[in-house]
């Protein structure tokens, strides 16, 4: 069975958006080759999601180069991707099964991107379906939604990359947009990571913290409370793993924690 893509007339229906900014690209020759890119992607009829800084810079005006172009699409659709361009005789490259691979023209690649590397985040036709639309390189496009725009970030936080600023932005320029309601059931075995991603928000712009619903932090901030009530875990669990798997092996390796699965020492008492 095969994935059909959305409709023709479901793209029609999604909210257009005008980007507040784009990002700027290392020479002409990496915006020839990102053209050729979207104008085969929207021929081929597979949905997908243009993401990373493009989005970045569409929803918060933020200007920054970037060195490449993340396409978002169901893990069902990356082969399909990747075969059209190897067949196309475009190199390509399958840098992770699990969620990455890479298409090439020279020096210039964009990613194909259906998940994290962590696992947590498969994109699905919720992503879809909450998308914008916009036009890109001389190409109508999907653009992923501020909401799965910070669902896709809220993980990246290691020593080499953090996109807590990202995510504050995005918040800052886009809060109307956000549905609040959705973020929270992604990051509802994680929220946690949420009320972080929250606070921080609210640290860097004091100013502005209501444009976090009053609702959410309550609810976060009960939860948190009701945490507070229970015992410890008795196994003992490191989750800094799903933030960066360098960062914390040695809690994992040496240390007796479990990681994302397994199992790990008990506490004593």
């Amino acid at each position: 069975m095969t994935n059909d893509p959305l409709p023709e007339n479901v793209l029609v229906s999604l909210p257009r958006i005008d980007p507040k900014a784009a990002p700027t690209l290392k020479n002409a020759e990496a915006e020839v080759f990102y053209t050729e890119a979207i104008h085969e992607l929207t021929a081929t009829d597979i949905p997908f999601l243009v993401a990373g800084t493009y989005a970045v810079s569409a929803y918060t005006g933020v200007m920054r180069q970037t060195k490449d172009l993340d396409i978002f699409c169901k893990a069902g659709d990356y082969a399909r991707i990747l075969a059209h361009f190897k067949q196309l005789g475009y190199a390509v490259e399958i840098e992770d099964d699990r969620w990455l691979g890479k298409v090439f023209k020279g020096t210039h690649f964009f990613d194909v991107i259906f998940g994290s590397a962590n696992g947590m985040m498969p994109v699905g036709d919720q992503w879809l379906e909450h998308a914008r639309q916009t036009e890109l390189l001389g190409s109508r496009v999907r653009v992923i939604g501020p909401t799965e725009l910070i669902w896709s970030k809220c993980f990246i936080q290691d020593r080499g990359r953090h996109d807590g600023a990202d995510i504050a932005h995005t918040i800052l320029k886009a809060h109307d947009q956000v549905d609040w309601h959705r973020l929270l059931s992604y990051l509802e075995v994680h929220w946690e990571v949420l009320l972080m991603q929250l606070l921080n928000f609210r640290w860097i712009y004091p100013s502005e913290r209501d444009h976090i619903p009053a609702w959410l932090l309550d609810e976060l901030l009960d939860r948190l409370a009701k945490q507070r009530q229970l015992p410890p875990p008795r196994m003992k669990i490191c989750r800094g793993r799903l933030l960066s798997q360098t960062d914390y092996e040695i809690d994992v390796k040496e240390w007796g924690f479990a990681g994302v699965g397994g199992a790990g020492e008990f506490r004593d008492g």
